[in-house]
């Protein structure tokens, strides 16, 4: 019988993996709450998780600006650098390939949670209907200011910074967050992007601020080791579009001529259904690109074996199977039970729920030993 297709090498741009199950980014609010660092279990957790073609670090804010929740770990310290290279050689000696997920949230935290105190930034003050975390409880994120046009130079330059932070420490490259309704998201979609300015109102302007990031941060590391995460048919963190699938179609062809490394595309709704709109072909849009794409959201073994089997996917991400299952890659190869996730082990803590759920032949030796 022939292996299935998900389980064979391939590469994405210039990155070689050894097969085609992606973990994919996963805030699990563990940083150290005085630099925003990781910390040593850090490098366990992600190196417990090697056997997947790749890696994709939780997401990390590119500057202290870019916080949005408690406990996430940045990339513009020296601090960071060095505990982040301690994460990606561990995963590099266990074999596997890991990049880093850059990150500004936008409009998505909290005053407790920024600079002095300060406003969220946003393309436009419009305040998000959604929640974050501030090291206590759930609230409600704060009110933007709306960036001025001189600042957004410097948002471009936090993101090349980071970059080079993340060659620094190792990384096989990085990724672009922009989904979700973080900042470049926010950007995108005019139901938070109001601006009169070359910023805003065309698809080609609300679109101009991923694609300044993307030409920096391709600056750095060449454009066959940066992906790009996108979800335009999402309404996450209250960001919405008034016309999906000419947002999709116009950054798709921005991005088919860039040569980069995938293109990490959220199916639906974010953590929901995998429905989006009746006029949107999500293989034609694939096509479009042309390049590798990486398909997300509530896949499972048959779904990913069958879609990369008929060319609707290069790659697959999995998220919540990769917390409970730190040898996922195994466990569907062999068609083997999972691990149930503890959900309230998610977000916080310590050891408990994030390095402690058993391997296969852990189970397989207790199980054993209880028969005896």
């Amino acid at each position: 019988m022939t292996e299935a297709k998900l389980f064979s090498p391939t590469t994405a741009g210039d990155i070689a993996l050894k097969n085609r199950i992606v973990m994919a980014p996963l805030t699990r609010n563990r940083a150290m709450n005085e630099d925003d660092a990781p910390m040593d279990m850090h490098v366990e957790y992600y190196t417990q998780r090697a056997g997947a073609g790749l890696i994709i670090t939780e997401a990390t804010q590119i500057s202290p600006e870019g916080k949005g929740y408690a406990w996430t770990p940045g990339i513009h310290s020296d601090a960071q650098v060095e505990a982040w290279k301690k994460v990606v050689d561990g995963v590099h000696e266990a074999g596997g390939r890991i990049v880093l997920q850059l990150w500004h949230v936008g409009r998505i935290s909290h005053t407790s949670l920024q600079p002095g105190g300060q406003d969220p930034v946003a393309p436009s003050a419009v305040r998000a209907n959604a929640p974050t975390f501030d090291g206590e409880k759930k609230v409600d994120v704060s009110e933007p200011r709306a960036l001025r046009l001189d600042e957004l130079p410097r948002i471009v330059e936090d993101y090349r910074r980071a970059a080079e932070n993340a060659k620094r420490a190792g990384f096989d490259g990085v990724e672009v967050h922009g989904a979700n309704g973080y900042l470049l998201d926010q950007f995108l979609k005019d139901g938070s992007n109001k601006r009169e300015d070359a910023y805003g109102g065309s698809l080609e302007n609300r679109s101009r601020l991923l694609f300044e990031v993307l030409d920096v941060v391709t600056g750095v590391w060449g454009a066959g080791r940066v992906g790009v995460r996108l979800s335009p048919f999402s309404s996450a963190n209250d960001a919405t579009d008034s016309d999906p699938k000419a947002l999709a179609e116009h950054v798709i062809d921005g991005l088919a001529p860039l040569g980069l490394a995938y293109v990490h595309m959220i199916e639906g709704q974010t953590g929901g259904p995998r429905e989006w709109p009746d006029d949107v072909d999500m293989r034609a849009l694939k096509d479009r690109f042309g390049g590798t794409w990486m398909g997300n959201n509530g896949y499972d073994r048959d779904l990913a074996i069958s879609r990369v089997e008929n060319g609707d996917a290069d790659l697959v991400a999995f998220g919540v199977p990769f917390i409970a299952n730190p040898d996922l890659v195994k466990r569907l190869h062999r068609d083997a039970p999972m691990n149930e996730p503890d959900q309230d082990t998610f977000y916080g803590g310590g050891e408990a729920g994030y390095t402690d759920y058993p391997f296969l032949e852990h189970v397989a030796t207790a199980n054993h030993t209880a028969a005896e």
